[in-house]
């Protein structure tokens, strides 16, 4: 069973975008509907960040691929995402148009960004820690778990401060690596009520319908249907990414082939490392 999952935020964007007339056709949607020039990397008649451009290219680079595969006959049975990777998910599941999924990407994106004109805030990703550890430096320094990738890949969320703080500690406890990320804002953490009523309200202003593929979400690994998706890509914004059990789901599920869409490989690294552990076990 082929399963597609779909990354969420790249951290930079490559080096030469592609060429082909699939790739002009979904810049030009970028151009229209989430007011972005991926050709010239800049924003047109609005604001916007670094961050929420690559929100954009993201959700650009996903839909491209998934176009790619299914024009040469590789189609997905069952259909997984990763934080943001849930905006090209819901377009390929056929529960929004294209168009939509970049609007919303942009909209979300640029309301996201609010948050960072008043407070610095990063991501820290820590690897080699076990989750009991994480999540007691998570609660010393106010920070919050924002991935679950695998048993011993993490990230958390939080201001740059506090983040700087709890990688310092997690080298201290052990850690293999940290790196921080400088972000708008503490995606994946109860901080973002802060625009919690802004972004209810752009996810909100769509009509869904119920997914043409199996759709499973990465908080609880059931699957979104038209009435729940609205309120997931607004929750899921709260609350971290459980990838790991997410990972494990699809396997019972049946999934055998997994395809990672979209730019990056990161997906396909935690599962090979979960796989890997449960050989080991």
């Amino acid at each position: 069973m082929n399963c597609f999952m779909f990354p969420g935020q790249p951290l930079t964007r490559c080096d030469r975008l592609p060429e082909d007339d699939t790739w002009r056709h979904i810049t030009e949607l970028c151009r229209r509907h989430a007011f972005f020039d991926l050709d010239t990397w800049q924003w047109l008649a609005t604001d916007g960040t670094e961050q929420a451009a690559l929100q954009v290219y993201g959700v650009a680079m996903s839909l491209y691929e998934a176009r790619l595969l299914k024009m040469g006959g590789v189609n997905p049975e069952i259909v997984a995402e990763h934080s943001m990777g849930i905006y090209p998910a819901v377009a390929l599941c056929g529960s929004l148009p294209e168009e939509a999924v970049l609007e919303i990407a942009s909209r979300a994106g640029r309301t996201i960004a609010l948050m960072g004109r008043s407070r610095w805030y990063a991501l820290g990703c820590v690897v080699g820690l076990t989750v009991e550890p994480l999540l007691a430096l998570a609660e010393n320094h106010g920070v919050y778990p924002a991935n679950h990738n695998t048993d011993r890949h993490f990230l958390l969320s939080g201001e740059l401060d506090r983040i700087d703080a709890a990688m310092t500690e997690a080298v201290a406890l052990g850690a293999f690596s940290t790196r921080i990320f400088p972000c708008d804002a503490p995606l994946h953490s109860p901080l973002m009520a802060e625009v919690e009523q802004e972004l209810k309200k752009i996810f909100c202003d769509y009509r869904y319908r119920d997914p043409i593929i199996p759709l499973m979400n990465h908080i609880d690994q059931t699957y979104l249907g038209a009435d729940n998706l609205a309120e997931f890509m607004c929750r899921e914004l709260f609350m971290p990414v459980y990838w790991e059990q997410t990972y494990r789901a699809l396997r019972t599920a049946g999934a055998t082939c997994f395809i990672e869409v979209g730019a990056g490989d990161s997906l396909k690294k935690y599962n090979r490392w979960l796989d890997s552990r449960s050989v080991g076990n």
